[in-house]
């Protein structure tokens, strides 16, 4: 990788943090600078303005997201096992979060709701990615028999999603883990139900 390159992507990588934690309004292009050690110049050689970088750094916090649940789900045997695992990456959001800040999914819809429409695109479809992964799980659950098949995939999918993040954003706000385990085990009990 040339340095150009590198630096990119260590712009990249800092600022997704940084959006993460501080929120893409809440940061500054000094708070960019700080947290890449790098000068504003340095900055807009690799970039034309924060907005660019936002857009690369959510791109590139999901690909840390998809990477965990990839490696989650690839571990466990069964749909209601894949679904558990996905949950399990986030057991911990409070102190170890796979990306600092927690969730990127839930902090940039909440964010660009209204105030950038471009970033709320792309986490539409990082959303829309996530339920049908979700959901396709479940699909192939029901087509290997672990599941009966009245089970409504895209409305269980769209709960487990939302259980998940709203599990993960009252941990962090109560900086307690058990919301986060409570939204588990009653997706679990959901799943359970649904099973043969």
């Amino acid at each position: 990788m040339r340095k150009g390159e590198q630096t990119r992507l260590h712009i990249i990588m800092k600022s997704a943090e940084l959006f993460n934690d501080k929120g893409y309004t809440g940061s500054t292009i000094q708070d960019i600078m700080k947290a890449t050690g790098l000068t504003k110049g340095g900055i807009y050689r690799s970039f034309a303005n924060k907005d660019e970088i936002a857009l690369e750094a959510f791109a590139y916090a999901g690909q840390v997201l998809w990477r965990h649940f990839a490696e989650a789900v690839e571990g466990a045997s069964t749909a209601t096992g894949k679904v558990i695992a996905m949950c399990d990456v986030y057991s911990d959001t409070v102190h170890n979060p796979p990306l600092k800040g927690g969730c990127p999914f839930l902090n940039t819809a909440v964010e660009s709701d209204h105030s950038f429409p471009i970033l709320r695109e792309r986490a539409l479809g990082a959303y829309e990615q996530m339920l049908g992964f979700i959901q396709g799980i479940l699909l192939k659950g029901v087509a290997e028999g672990e599941f009966r098949t009245d089970l409504p995939a895209e409305s269980v999918a769209s709960f487990i999603f939302s259980a998940i993040e709203g599990g993960i954003m009252a941990s962090r706000l109560s900086r307690d883990n058990k919301h986060i385990s409570y939204a588990k085990a009653n997706i679990e009990l959901l799943l359970t139900s649904f099973q043969k």
